[in-house]
């Protein structure tokens, strides 16, 4: 895609393509917004998600309080197009990196933190921060036994807490950890150990609070994935300043987060909307209750799940279509495989609209990606930069 695709019709365009729905995006941002705003909570959300300065901005301008990135070349990236605050959901343990950072925080107009869990790590930013004379931001991460990043006991912390007491130009503001890596869905059993797994990452808080003076403010607290917010809301809020990372509800999905974002189902007190869809063609119907499509793996995400048709614009017709009970049952790298129900006919030449499973994996696979208006024509192009 490119700048020329403006004002075409979403239908005209060469498939595959992933496809963005402005509007959707819009209804997405100020949800969202507004549920933050209702629970006391900031946002920060995750840029990995879709690594797209200008969708940056729009959550920015929607009240978000900083973005979120996963490793020091999305900062760059992010300090590169105007993001004013940045944090660091990572150890930052590239000594040229941690300078580059230190240096820009030096520089004056750039807020940024970043997460420790080992001595070794404040050594690292203490090196990298003193020959500046900067006084970098972290906090404290905590993980769990068996699971991702993050200090495992009330021994590790203490640990890491006093390596920072001892660095005069690290400043710890508070903790952080991500509940998605302790479960993956929202079963009781789920549920029950993320609240168990938030409780710990309070009583953190409460240790770095007993660590500093009345005059270093409310702690942080860092959590909340795209799954689990509103239980961070829940168990966090109170315990200092709450800020959440999640990301992908700027375009939600049709599949893992359709299944379990708090913002969606029938009891959610408002819904997001799928705003990203890959649109392709059908390249062959062989047989019957089988088509082909030119999507595959290079198009669409599939880590958690594979696509889902929504719809079709039968060939020769200006009527999308919904299109029930079929079928993605297998990915090639350029080919989906459409399984049909009895009744249900894709002819060649047909385009297909598939619903994805978990943005971040999607947006990855396209660097230019077409920005649509109710009428289906093409108002923007949104740019990635992976």
């Amino acid at each position: 895609m490119t700048p020329s695709t403006v004002g075409r019709s979403l239908h005209d365009l060469p498939t595959p393509f992933a496809v963005l729905d402005d509007a959707a995006l819009e209804h997405n941002l100020a949800t969202m917004a507004a549920w933050c705003r209702e629970h006391g909570v900031e946002l920060q959300p995750h840029g990995k998600t879709t690594m797209a300065p200008a969708l940056f901005h729009r959550q920015l301008a929607a009240g978000a309080t900083g973005i979120t990135a996963a490793t020091p070349a999305q900062v760059r990236v992010m300090r590169e197009h105007g993001v004013p605050s940045v944090q660091l959901a990572n150890e930052l343990v590239q000594p040229g990196e941690a300078a580059w950072v230190a240096g820009e925080v030096a520089g004056g107009g750039f807020g940024f933190r970043c997460w420790v869990d080992s001595t070794d790590g404040v050594e690292i930013l203490q090196a990298a921060a003193a020959p500046s004379g900067t006084v970098v931001d972290v906090l404290l991460e905590v993980g769990s036994p068996g699971g991702r990043t993050g200090t495992r006991t009330k021994a590790d912390r203490d640990a890491v807490r006093s390596a920072i007491g001892r660095a005069p130009n690290i400043r710890l503001t508070g903790v952080a950890g991500y509940e998605g890596s302790v479960a993956g869905d929202r079963t009781a059993p789920s549920l029950a150990a993320v609240r168990a797994y938030l409780e710990t990452l309070r009583a953190a808080a409460d240790e770095v609070r007993a660590d500093t003076d009345d005059t270093a403010g409310a702690p942080v607290l860092s959590a909340g994935g795209s799954m689990f917010y509103d239980v961070v809301a829940d168990v966090l809020t109170g315990g200092g300043r709450v800020i959440l990372r999640s990301g992908c509800y700027v375009t939600h999905d049709s599949g893992m987060f359709h299944r379990n974002s708090p913002l969606d189902g029938p009891d959610a007190p408002a819904r997001l909307r799928a705003a990203l869809t890959v649109w392709g063609t059908v390249v062959s119907a062989p047989e019957p209750g089988r088509a082909f499509l030119d999507v595959g793996r290079r198009d669409a995400s599939f880590d958690q799940g594979l696509p889902i048709p929504l719809a079709v614009l039968p060939r020769g017709s200006a009527e999308v279509l919904p299109l029930d009970g079929s079928e993605v049952t297998a990915l090639n790298d350029q080919h989906a495989f459409v399984a049909l129900p009895d009744g249900t006919v894709l002819a060649v030449g047909d385009r297909v609209q598939l619903g994805i499973s978990h943005p971040c994996t999607t947006f990855d696979k396209w660097r230019r990606i077409p920005l649509t208006g109710p009428d289906g024509v093409v108002t923007d192009v949104v740019e990635t930069w992976f």
